[in-house]
């Protein structure tokens, strides 16, 4: 199993920690590209018109200043870091802690290690970082993939080859679960030997089924938590994926309720999609 995860847009800047050493980030074969990114970031990030570069607001001003020194921002566990909707829904931080924490011994020491090792099935797609694990060490910044950067180009076309190298290998014959939006997605494409199952979210409402998208991130958060937390083998192929994602039927999240969990075949051969129902909750 190998989970895609978007990044989240607000990010918690973590208040110690040392800063952020690249060498020790998961795929340092990404080093170089990072090292490229993060220079061009601190030279847009210092520039007049760094906000409208990349493509924020003037509320957030004071963290686009402080990418012009991320290099030197204290860094924490990427699973503290992300506190988006999808990740608060997972319980990213608690796993990690949860991980982290337990002793050698007993029953807590088994779910730590289940943990550790589904946590290292889950990437981070950054436009930064290119991926993270959960537990990879870094500052917050302020950058999205669908942004020009100058110095480096478009930045979901910038990772692609980068990435290919770094994830192509691990994805190969296993099946993965992709989570991503569409502007995070276009930096990586799984390659045809792997089991490429992206997750939609649908709402039933008087007998029809309509896409949904901020929920969307609360229930595919969902989804990752339990697939991290679950007891046995993780899905290794898409029939798997869906009976661990039927586990979930009639469970309420955030006033909805799943219903159903679904394969449907994808536009490409040989790919599906996972798609779970659900409806308004009493």
């Amino acid at each position: 199993m190998l989970v895609l995860l978007p990044p989240s847009e607000g990010k918690t800047a973590p208040v110690a920690g040392d800063a952020v050493d690249l060498a020790a980030l998961t795929s340092p074969e990404l080093t170089e590209h990072r090292e490229r990114v993060l220079d061009a970031l601190a030279e847009v990030s210092a520039r007049p018109d760094a906000l409208d570069v990349l493509h924020v607001g003037a509320s957030l001003a004071e963290e686009v200043r402080r990418g012009a020194t991320v290099r030197e921002q204290r860094a924490a566990p990427a699973a503290h870091v992300y506190t988006g909707v999808l990740y608060a829904a997972a319980g990213l931080a608690s796993a990690h802690d949860d991980a982290t924490s337990a002793g050698t011994n007993g029953a807590a020491a088994d779910v730590a290690e289940r943990l550790r090792t589904r946590l290292d099935d889950v990437r981070v797609v950054s436009a930064l970082w290119g991926v993270v694990t959960p537990s990879d060490l870094i500052p917050a910044y302020r950058l999205s993939m669908g942004v020009d950067l100058p110095g480096v180009g478009p930045l979901a076309r910038s990772w692609r080859e980068p990435l290919a190298k770094a994830l192509d290998a691990r994805a190969e014959g296993d099946v993965v679960v992709d989570c991503r939006s569409a502007t995070y997605a276009a930096a990586w494409k799984p390659p045809t030997s792997a089991a490429h199952v992206p997750v939609t979210v649908l709402r039933e409402h008087a007998g029809k089924r309509t896409v949904v998208s901020h929920h969307a991130k609360h229930t595919r958060g969902v989804l990752v938590g339990h697939l991290l937390r679950r007891e046995g083998e993780p899905p290794t192929t898409p029939e798997d994926l869906l009976d661990a994602a039927r586990e979930l039927v009639g469970t309420t999240v955030d006033r909805r309720r799943i219903v159903a969990a679904e394969l449907v075949p994808g536009r490409r051969a040989g790919t599906a999609t996972l798609e779970l129902v659900v409806v308004d909750a009493p």
